[in-house]
């Protein structure tokens, strides 16, 4: 509904009805007086279009509430206050008040609300009193919703004190003929028996005490992991044995999102089973899918010395899973096309087809041949291959492209943003050319005294930096006061964890690549130091190769 059109009058109080120009204060004298509220009936404050101030939708009017008569309620909420609100829901027979005599929503004991909320201001401390005693001389009333008060921290809970029991997790586990998926939801519906372990249920409830208090976790996550946790011991197989962590995926049939919770506690205490299979494993087996079985035996042994390592020769340390991810990717296309043309190993493989297999964009080339040199290399170690057919196959070294000036306006406005976090990152990125990295990684302790403390250098932190980093510290301490994460930036994720945050949520938070900015910081730095390398070393922890990169448009000729 819209606001009334004001009155032409007075231009105060809106129109009597809609199409005429005057309210009733304004009006002629012929006439008359304004009528009863369609609503309410009452004849006092006529508003317009047949309805009192009380009752009109667009009416700004604060009243007394109808229960306990505090002043500051309105409409919106059925001129009730919170308080009353509440009462209401909790005790829904109304009924006689006991003191005050009204047809009213009364307690157990048959006091409203206003006669309760007396007997509390009048109580004495260490001496109780009758509600009926408290209301004799009236009612003391009061602004309405003043009754908030911050509930006192809970008591830090005090460690473990009984020892885990040794019993558990069991050794034995009862076989199952076949596997039959459960209902979860059907089970809820029904009812979850209790666990027939009570001394373990005790202990996990432990266990998710103290990881909650170190972590910082809310109630309610308590809570959910809780129940969460009562569920899984309650469908058990073997009571006792540890649970598989495909179980605890199960629990989604209960809208449980959280998984990562429990298989926390259940990690802690060692009563996880591990059996969910890895998802680089599950990618892998669909790139390598359809290879003839000598070339993805062959692949698959080189793919499992980068993901685990190899302590044989030739010896490897495991790899990173993007670093694995990049190889596979750009070697499987190259097998599969192999294997079209009717090689059945890498045995047939000649120099000859890796040539006329590489790319031609000369970035993917260079790519695509460190990955097969790879392969072959690992290969040709392990004797399963007479030849290395990539050895001394060299790439044209790819000059880096010449780094050019950014635009700033979206950094400073992200300095001078509302949001603590992304001022802090932007301010970091901006003064000093951190990369994504080293901004995920930075600890609590590695800012002190003004200075930041960062792969064994000291920066002295420009002004506004420490402005806001203070900012964002202080919002960090209030939203998450109990984290026992030690990392600078954290998130609503990582807050009841330890582990640092994502790459992309740092670039998301920002607005705008790290990388981007840190490269015209560096090549403004250089351009005002005439491309001085050793300065750009010591700034930024470059190399001597990756400064020459800024330092040659900064040079004499630029």
């Amino acid at each position: 509904m819209t606001r009334p059109r004001p009155c032409s009058g007075c231009g105060i109080n809106p129109v009597a009805y809609a199409g005429r120009k005057f309210c009733y204060d304004c009006v002629p004298r012929t006439w008359k007086k304004p009528p009863r509220c369609k609503l309410c009936g009452s004849t006092e404050d006529y508003y317009t279009n047949g309805r009192c101030r009380r009752c009109h939708r667009s009416a700004h009017v604060i009243g007394s509430c109808l229960d306990c008569l505090a002043w500051g309620v309105t409409r919106h909420n059925g001129w009730l206050c919170d308080g009353c609100r509440g009462w209401r829901r909790r005790f829904k027979e109304p009924g006689e008040c006991g003191s005050c005599a009204r047809m009213i929503t009364v307690n157990a004991r048959g006091y409203c609300r206003l006669c309760t909320r007396q007997a509390a201001l009048a109580r004495l401390p260490h001496r109780s009193i009758d509600v009926a005693e408290a209301c004799r001389h009236g009612h003391q009333l009061y602004f309405a919703d003043m009754f908030r008060q911050k509930r006192p921290d809970p008591e830090p809970r005090r460690q473990r004190q009984l020892p885990w029991p040794g019993q558990y997790p069991v050794r034995h586990q009862q076989l199952m003929l076949f596997n039959a998926g459960r209902d979860l939801a059907a089970g809820r519906r029904a009812g979850f028996p209790a666990p027939p372990l009570p001394d373990l249920a005790a202990a996990l409830d432990d266990a998710l005490a103290d990881h909650a208090i170190r972590h910082g976790w809310s109630r309610q996550l308590q809570s959910v992991t809780r129940s969460a946790l009562r569920v899984l011991l309650a469908t058990q197989d073997t009571p006792g044995a540890p649970i598989p962590a495909t179980s605890v995926e199960a629990l989604t049939q209960l809208a449980f999102n959280n998984v990562r919770a429990v298989t926390e506690i259940l990690a802690a205490a060692g009563m996880l089973h591990e059996d969910r299979e890895s998802a680089l494993d599950t990618w892998f087996a669909r790139r390598a899918g359809g290879l003839p079985e000598p070339m993805a035996t062959e692949f698959r042994s080189w793919y499992q010395a980068q993901r685990d390592g190899s302590r044989t020769p030739p010896r490897l340390r495991p790899r990173s899973t993007a670093t694995i991810r990049g190889q596979v990717a750009r070697t499987a296309p190259i097998l599969h096309a192999w294997a079209s043309a009717g090689q059945q190993s890498l045995r047939e493989i000649t120099r000859q087809d890796i040539i006329d297999a590489l790319p031609a964009q000369a970035n993917q080339h260079r790519q695509a041949l460190t990955a097969l040199r790879s392969l072959f290399r690992f290969l040709k170690g392990r004797r399963a291959i007479f030849a290395d057919p990539a050895a001394r196959l060299r790439h044209d070294r790819l000059r880096n492209g010449q780094p050019l000036p950014l635009n700033l306006d979206s950094i400073r406005e992200a300095i001078h943003s509302g949001q603590p976090a992304r001022a802090a990152l932007a301010a970091l990125v901006a003064f000093h050319a951190l990369r994504s990295s080293q901004l995920a990684d930075l600890k609590t302790t590695d800012v002190r005294d003004g200075r930041l403390c960062l792969d064994g250098r000291v920066i002295p932190l420009a002004g506004p930096v420490r402005e806001r980093l203070a900012a964002w510290l202080d919002e960090r301490a209030r939203r998450w006061p109990a984290t026992a994460n030690p990392h600078l930036f954290i998130n609503w994720y990582t807050a009841v964890r330890e582990s640092p945050v994502s790459r992309p949520w740092i670039s998301h938070t920002l607005g705008m690549s790290p990388q981007a900015v840190r490269e015209d910081r560096i090549l403004d730095e250089a351009l005002a130091t005439g491309g001085d390398i050793r300065r750009l070393c010591d700034l930024f922890g470059l190399t001597v190769g990756g400064a020459e990169r800024y330092a040659r448009p900064a040079g004499p000729d630029r």
